[in-house]
């Protein structure tokens, strides 16, 4: 069986199926829960003082490190990240057309 290459979109949820809008939200928060899963490990923290760090309970750092991130918004993580010590920026570009 031959193996079929398809070109990306530079967005795995794009490539999945998810509309435009829906896939740049998942995009940021994957980031985002990448970023707290990181700092996490770096610190070498138990799940439970990461819950203390993050001001959210265990379970939640439990979802967190699980990637389920149907579980979890953009301003959650963004408090997490903050509640860290971390800071947040964001870059904004238009790369479609506003009419």
């Amino acid at each position: 069986m031959a193996t079929r290459i398809q070109p990306t979109t530079g967005n795995v949820f794009t490539d999945l199926g998810f509309s435009e809008d829906e896939a740049q939200n998942l995009r940021i928060r994957s980031d985002l829960m990448i970023e707290l899963t990181q700092l996490i490990e770096a610190k070498g923290l138990t799940q439970t003082a990461a819950a203390k760090l993050l001001w959210v309970t265990q379970p939640r750092v439990s979802d967190l490190v699980r990637g389920k991130i149907d579980r979890f918004s953009v301003d959650s993580l963004i408090e997490m990240l903050g509640h860290a010590g971390a800071r947040v920026s964001f870059v904004v570009s238009l790369g479609r057309q506003v009419a």
